[in-house]
């Protein structure tokens, strides 16, 4: 070889990969341009036409409330709702999506009136029509604001028709549902405790309900003993009842004691260790702890001496009076003591003060042996008028969420203590309390009539049996886990049922659910607000009944589809009853329903209705946050069940919370909140996506600045790797593939790794498991690939002839690589894998209305590979320190040799040079790697140093016969 030519500048010779697809991504500027264009493009249109006949997969979206910009737990949610929907098409189902939102409710009609506080304006004296225009208005505001902001995210749906439970069509369905319970009987109008805001002045459902740890007033009040059948020397004893609710004291109407618990008489010694006569009765369990807190104004605890143990039963029909009896009225009443099996000896004293308009307890024991609710606390939480003690007239009246108001030195406090019946009383008991979620108040129990589903009503079928209910009673009736359901199964019976028979993912929501909905108390249905579906009922004023008129119900539910909610009202009620009814004989209802059954109902009105016929019922999933076992999903099974005796889903997938980075929960205050919008405004909405999609969902999971940097960097490994791809893939063509059968066995290993992949993931998608999904397919690409396969296979790409059959395989298989790798990454990188498929098929569609392919079959001694690359992994560590000292710079300069017993059987030493990437490879026969620099000269093309290589710059034989048929072309 010629002087002349050893010193060519062979760059132009060698094929390195060309694209214009550029390194940087760029996302928040480009996103935007890429959703308007499937805007127009119509997308998602396209996609449902064609998904046409296929077999469907229908997600039921859970309504978000419209009012406030969406949260990273939205973002998450819906990310996740869009990859199962994404996941699903690439199966080659017919997934569609309709998302919706919750309009109704507090939420917003809070919102609405701060409007009212901030002008100091009374909401109530505003018509009812024209506040509810108002909510309707400011609900429809951010209805679109989210709308927006969720299509920022990637989600694809039908977002110009969602559903909208304040539509005129979602109200008439509402009640159309809520009329089906008061065909079949499953409606009542009761008084029963039910959790009240006093700050919202309504009844709220438990899903409605957070827990905070609060610090209470606890105190003992002493009862005295004015009656004792079995045990007359109790006569002028004091029965003591522990509280940490002192504003119940004035609704007591009775006391309750364990039949089965051991009491004691203690009686009070003075400061000279004389009894003072003063006795006490306490569990005696509890006697001690009672008396640690008993104190003589703060200063010294009471000493008391012990005169004989009572047991529990023997106190049946003992009557005490109430502290303040003094009174009169319903304070002179004597209050009975009442046994109770819930009484513990947990905690306080073994005696119960029984209040039943505030407790559920205290209603059901009270309710059984005739004493009735008084109805004393108003809507605003303060005592009536008219009642004897602290009427809200007095000027020491207060709401009974005040802590001033049940303060050791405050109103109630102080009476009782002037009355000689305070025996302690400290502000130091912390415990948990429930708030209301949205204006963070305490709430109560209060007893209000309210209308209710009773869930152990016994009902026949309402519906036609099913086959599988026929085989029930073929096989001597229906069970479930809890033992057989009775002929006519009670609604709780019917949803414990249906429970056991739907899918949870993770498996522990079943159990979650099962207890909530096994504990269940009768669904409380009524609010007493303004914004929300009205209970459109008409009761008599004489009987009380509700009517039940099929021509009545049907124009109520057409006055609803005419005129919305508004439709229910005083003016059009003699037209809506009909000629055979009149007006002033019946009470039209005035309470709203619970949103929960407005979201309950769903269902019906979204999945049953015309107004989106490529949607069936029942959903084959519902997909939100783990709070909504006591939520959404139950008050849907709830509905469904009782109107349609089944769950309105086939399974139910719940995720966590999302986290601040330190594990702690998100908080404005705390400034640890991580805002989506300005996420995606700094990375873009791939970034969420691509971390919502590798968290573990299934449990509560982390979010923070580092944490995002950690997924920015992933991305942009991947990015490059589709880039590397699409620049080694450039004028790819059919005549250039090679049958699976001819392939060298490197390419014959990675299309079986791919075969896994491809199984595995499917697997992932029918699971819903998304962080394995994703992390599969990251570390695929960055490990199999990126790290291994393509660093190996580059020489061959660079230097190789084009017709090379090496070269020619390793293309054909990048391009199954690429087609399958670019599917899988489409729900993930909604946006980037747009993006990469334009830029390889500029007239190739969207990506998005792509199916999942069968990828070749390979096979591949799977164990005999991964025992190369574990060999593989120990020679680079070993060239490594080489690397470092400045020794070598590349693995291509070292001679390396390697334990012959470590080489895996038919690898020649030539193979391993290539799979190592490095000079030269020899087989020892000791155990240790060694690794030396090569005094081999570099080939002017490939770089390769070789012993075929004379001088550096000389070309190898390859690159040789490649220049030479190059220049021979030219």
């Amino acid at each position: 070889m010629s002087e002349e030519s050893s010193k060519r500048d062979y760059r132009d010779t060698v094929f390195l990969p060309k694209t214009d697809f550029p390194m940087k991504a760029g996302l928040p500027a480009k996103e935007p341009g890429i959703l308007a264009r499937w805007e127009d493009e119509r997308l998602y249109q396209k996609l449902r036409e064609s998904r046409a006949g296929r077999e469907k997969f229908i997600l039921h979206d859970g309504p978000p409330y419209a009012n406030g910009n969406i949260h990273i737990g939205h973002a998450l949610n819906k990310v996740l709702k869009d990859a199962v929907v994404r996941t699903q098409s690439l199966l080659g189902k017919d997934a569609p999506y309709v998302p919706g939102w919750d309009c109704h409710g507090l939420p917003i009609e809070w919102k609405v009136e701060e409007k009212y506080r901030k002008k100091k304006l009374n909401k109530d004296e505003v018509p009812a029509r024209e506040f509810r225009a108002e909510c309707r208005e400011y609900a429809a505001e951010w209805v679109d604001v989210q709308r927006e902001q969720f299509k920022r995210l990637g989600v694809a749906g039908e977002w110009d028709k969602p559903y909208l439970t304040m539509a005129p069509d979602a109200e008439a369905g509402i009640v159309t549902e809520l009329l089906k319970f008061a065909e079949t009987g499953q409606l009542y109008r009761g008084a029963k405790p039910v959790m009240w805001s006093p700050v919202e002045k309504t009844a709220l459902a438990e899903a409605e309900v957070e827990y905070e740890d609060i610090t209470s007033t606890q105190i003992d009040v002493a009862f005295e003993i004015v009656e004792c059948p079995n045990v007359p020397e109790l006569v002028g004893a004091h029965a003591v009842i522990w509280t940490t609710t002192p504003w119940t004291i004035p609704v007591n109407q009775a006391l309750s004691y364990g039949p089965e618990i051991d009491y004691v008489i203690a009686e009070e010694l003075d400061d000279s260790a004389e009894r003072t006569g003063r006795k006490f009765l306490v569990a005696t369990d509890l006697y001690e702890s009672f008396r640690q807190r008993m104190q003589i104004d703060g200063k010294r605890e009471r000493s008391f001496a012990t005169l004989e143990f009572v047991f529990g039963g023997a106190l049946e029909g003992t009557l005490c009076r109430h502290p303040m009896h003094h009174l009169g009225g319903f304070y002179a009443e004597p209050r009975p003591m009442l046994p109770g099996d819930f009484v513990t000896t947990d905690s306080g004293t073994g005696l119960v003060h029984m209040a039943p308009d505030h407790g559920e307890d205290d209603f059901d024991l009270c309710k059984a042996h005739g004493l009735n609710p008084k109805f004393v606390v108003d809507a605003d939480g303060r005592y009536r008028e008219d009642w004897e003690w602290l009427p809200r007239t007095d000027e020491r009246s207060g709401s009974v969420i005040n802590p001033k108001f049940n303060a050791p030195d405050g109103p109630i406090c102080s009476d009782l203590r002037e009355a000689g019946a305070l025996l302690s009383a400290s502000a130091d008991y912390e415990h948990s309390y429930p708030h209301s979620w949205r204006s963070k108040a305490k709430v109560i129990y209060r007893c209000t009539p309210q209308w209710f589903v009773p869930m152990d009503k016994p009902k026949e079928h309402i519906f036609p049996k099913t086959r599988e209910e026929k085989r029930w009673e073929d096989e001597g009736g229906p069970h479930n886990d809890a033992g057989p359901i009775s002929d006519h199964p009670t609604l709780r019976e019917t949803a414990m049922a249906e429970i056991e028979k739907t899918r949870f993912v993770p498996a522990k929501g079943k159990n979650r659910i099962g207890s909530m909905v096994q504990g269940k108390p009768d669904w409380v249905l009524s609010r007493q607000r303004a914004w929300g579906v009205p209970i459109t009922l008409f009761v008599d004023r004489k009987t009380g009944e509700y009517l039940v008129d099929a021509a009545v119900n049907a124009r109520i539910i057409e006055a609803v589809h005419a005129e919305g909610v508004d439709g229910w009202c005083e003016e059009n009620a003699a037209a809506i009853l009909g000629p055979d009814y009149n007006p002033d004989d019946y009470e039209m209802i005035a309470d709203i329903l619970d949103v929960w059954f407005d979201s309950g109902c769903t269902h019906a009105f979204v999945l049953e209705s015309d107004n989106w016929p490529d949607l069936q019922s029942p959903a084959d999933l519902y997909l939100e946050g783990s709070d909504q076992h006591r939520g959404w999903f139950q008050s849907s099974l709830v509905e469904s069940c009782a109107t349609r005796g089944k769950a309105p889903y086939k399974a139910v997938l719940t995720h966590g919370f999302t986290m601040a980075a330190d594990g702690r929960k998100m908080s404005k205050s705390l400034g640890n909140t991580i805002d989506p919008l300005k996420v995606m405004e700094e990375y873009g909405a791939d970034i969420i996506r691509l971390w919502a999609l590798s968290v573990d969902y299934t449990e509560d999971h982390r979010i923070g600045p580092e944490i995002l940097k950690g997924v920015a960097d992933q991305y942009r490994k991947l990015r490059n790797t589709f880039r590397y791809m699409l620049g080694a893939l450039e004028g790819f063509d059919e005549a250039e593939r090679v049958d699976v059968s001819d392939m060298p066995e490197l390419e014959r290993y990675m299309l079986s790794l791919l075969g896994a992949l491809d199984a595995k993931m499917r697997r992932a998608v029918d699971d819903f498991d998304f962080n394995t999904y994703t992390r599969a397919l990251v570390d695929f690409m960055n490990e199999d690939l990126s790290a291994f396969f393509f660093d190996i296979r580059k020489d061959r790409l660079y230097c190789d002839a084009p017709d090379g059959l090496e070269r020619r395989a390793y293309r054909t298989v990048l391009d199954t690589l690429f087609h399958a790798l670019i599917r899988y990454a489409a729900p993930v990188l909604v946006f980037t894998a747009e993006e990469i498929w334009g830029t390889r098929y500029p007239e190739g569609g969207s990506v998005h209305l792509l199916a999942l392919q069968d990828v070749p079959d390979a096979e591949a001694d799977a164990a005999r590979w991964d025992s190369l690359r574990a060999l593989r992994e120990r020679v680079t560590e070993a060239i490594e320190p080489l690397r470092r000292e400045k020794t070598i710079r590349s693995g291509l300069e070292a001679e390396v040799t390697v334990p012959a017993s470590a080489v895996p059987e038919g690898f020649s030493a030539a193979d391993l040079a290539e799979l190592f990437i490095t000079g030269t490879v020899t087989l020892g026969d000791g155990a240790s790697i060694t690794v030396a620099k090569t005094t081999d000269a570099k080939c002017g093309r490939c770089w390769r140093l070789l012993p075929e290589v004379t001088e550096d710059g000389d070309l190898c034989g390859r690159c040789e016969t490649v220049v030479a048929e190059m220049d021979g072309a030219a």
